[in-house]
């Protein structure tokens, strides 16, 4: 009868001899070369191949030392499954993949030729606390289950609990090696009765995933089976349109997650404006923004801007134009841009503001150096930032790595294009009214331009849109992606017709928490009869808190109360 011990040390000898041939340098006194084409039947010859030359005893020290390796995983298999009855395949998962403490029970039997009957007696006399290559075998090191070794047991085969639950995870395809987290993470898991743990990885599926989208998502945030957040969040996605698939493709099995954390990143965005597919659009563009650090760097970045007096359609309009980049280099970029703007001795309120406005374009670039890009434009840093605050978007061609040519040397006709679109506006060239419009208009000439062109392609005529600037010039200070959602709200959820801000433009220079506040309160006094429906925009905009609340909340003695209730939701603290 064939003795497999001995075939096994065989193919080891061979596998031995097989890499120190493919790794050995040819310049030293002895080579080995194959001289058979079939892999399975190698044989060698040399120079001078002397079994007492330095390599012949790295050689013999090596094969001895991976015999005696194998000898101890064969050794630790005939233990745990004859004498301590596990299944076999436990067995042999936990003895080759226990490196560690193998290397620690070879210590005992280092000089012994025949290692695995060494630790054959070793072990029938002394035997190991189990637990330690189990965990081992699930991924953790020994500094990490050192503390999580029961103290009233040693047999893994008494703790049953913990052996089915185990092997329910392996069951469901989830790799051994992984497993360890999910003790470390949700170790109450593996305390569940019989058919609980299934139970639950099942009711996972049933929420849309597959069997394998639920093993990798249990390996990567174990979390999952014991938080009721990622219930929540997993709801709130659906309800803007992302499925489960979103998960599939974007978790990652090396990270963490923390579901509440989310939950509360996703709830912000909602809070700053964000509707059902705008947050569509944004997450399956840019998973990261929920994913990366649980959220935490999204919530970093939005505090960084508040920090600059960011409003929130600033920051709502960053996130519609938010690049596809991990959001802490976002962030990076962005605190470098600043510092950027301080080192040209850019004023501290016009580098906020640009913050403010352009926030999308300073975290979507990595700049040059300051010394290196005045030399490569070859002028002062007064003239640099003049152009950045005419035009903040230059900034996107001084990224690294873009090549810069030189400005002509001329002298700098300042603010020629918008002054020029001012005068098609129809104001007097060198009056106190230009001189006054060239200090409130924010932006260049083009984007002023788009601007205005926003409000005319939105149904006003071109020589409204005229005295409705002059009037009120914040009007076109905004971007034109908030010009159009404020159009769009008035129109379609408050149901004026567009021509009213001729009227009234100062309109779209609300933001759009203190419009829905306002007409929140109005609609409610309108239905109890307190006031007329249809009134114009100034009507139920232009007076302050404190006139209109004399004026009309008053009006009904539950105005006040309905007055606090509404602000708290629409200014939450």
């Amino acid at each position: 009868m064939i003795n497999l011990s001995k075939v096994r040390n065989s193919l080891v000898l061979k596998r031995v001899f097989v890499n120190l041939a493919e790794n050995h340098n040819p310049s030293t006194s002895t080579s080995f070369r194959p001289i058979s084409r079939n892999p399975d039947n190698f044989r060698f010859y040399g120079r001078k191949a002397s079994i007492g030359t330095k390599n012949g005893e790295k050689l013999i020290e090596e094969i001895e030392e991976n015999n005696s390796f194998v000898e101890a995983q064969d050794a630790l298999i005939d233990y745990l499954h004859s004498t301590s009855s596990l299944q076999y395949s436990d067995a042999e998962n936990i003895s080759r993949n226990s490196p560690e403490f193998l290397g620690k029970l070879l210590k005992g039997v280092k000089n012994e030729k025949d290692a695995k009957q060494s630790l054959r007696r070793l072990l029938c006399y002394h035997p190991i606390n189990e637990f330690e290559p189990f965990f081992e075998s699930m991924g953790l090191k020994p500094c990490e289950y050192s503390k999580l070794l029961p103290r009233n047991m040693m047999y893994l085969t008494d703790d049953k609990k913990l052996l089915a639950n185990y092997h329910v995870f392996c069951e469901y395809g989830i790799a051994s090696n992984k497993i360890g987290k999910i003790y470390m993470d949700a170790r109450e898991v593996f305390r569940y009765e019989d058919g609980c743990l299934l139970s639950q990885l099942e009711s996972l599926k049933a929420k849309g995933f597959s069997q394998a989208s639920v093993a990798k998502l249990v390996a990567s945030c174990p979390n999952v089976l014991v938080s009721e957040d990622f219930s929540k969040v997993l709801e709130a996605l659906k309800n803007v349109g992302i499925a489960s698939s979103w998960f599939e493709e974007h978790v990652l099995e090396e990270n963490s997650y923390d579901w509440s954390k989310i939950l509360q990143t996703f709830d912000l965005l909602t809070k700053f404006g964000l509707n059902n597919e705008d947050l569509e659009e944004l997450l399956s563009k840019n998973p990261l923004i929920l994913l990366e650090e649980s959220g935490a760097t999204t919530i970093s970045l939005i505090v960084y801007l508040i920090k600059f007096g960011a409003s929130v359609d600033d920051i709502l309009s960053m996130f519609k134009q938010f690049p596809e980049i991990e959001i802490q280099n976002f962030l990076s970029n962005l605190k470098n841009g600043y510092h950027f703007l301080l080192a040209i001795d850019m004023d501290v309120e016009d580098a906020a503001n640009i913050i403010r406005t352009h926030s999308a374009v300073l975290g979507s670039c990595v700049l040059k150096t300051v010394k290196s890009l005045l030399c490569a434009l070859n002028l002062g840093k007064k003239r640099l930032c003049d152009i950045i605050k005419e035009n903040p978007r230059e900034l996107r061609n001084w990224v690294l790595g873009k090549k810069v040519k030189a400005l002509p040397t001329l002298k700098e006709k300042v603010s020629q294009k918008k002054s020029q679109f001012l005068l098609n506006l129809g104001f007097i060239e060198n009056s106190d009214e230009m001189s006054k419009a060239l200090k409130v208009f924010r932006g260049n000439a083009e984007e002023l331009q788009e601007r205005f062109d926003c409000l005319v392609n939105a149904g006003l005529r071109p020589e409204d849109v005229k005295e409705m600037v002059k009037i009120a010039p914040q009007v076109i200070n905004q971007s034109k992606e908030v010009i159009e959602m404020k159009i769009d709200y008035l129109v379609n959820d408050l149901g004026y017709n567009v021509s009213s801000l001729v009227a009234y433009p100062s309109f779209l220079g609300y933001s759009v928490q203190k419009i829905k506040f306002r007409f929140a309160v109005y609609n409610w006094l309108v239905e109890r009869g307190k006031m007329n429906s249809n009134l114009a925009l100034s009507t139920v905009l232009a007076s302050s808190d404190r006139v209109f609340i004399r004026n009309r909340v008053d009006r009904d003695p539950e105005g006040w109360i309905v007055w606090n209730k509404f602000k708290k939701q629409f200014f939450p603290e």
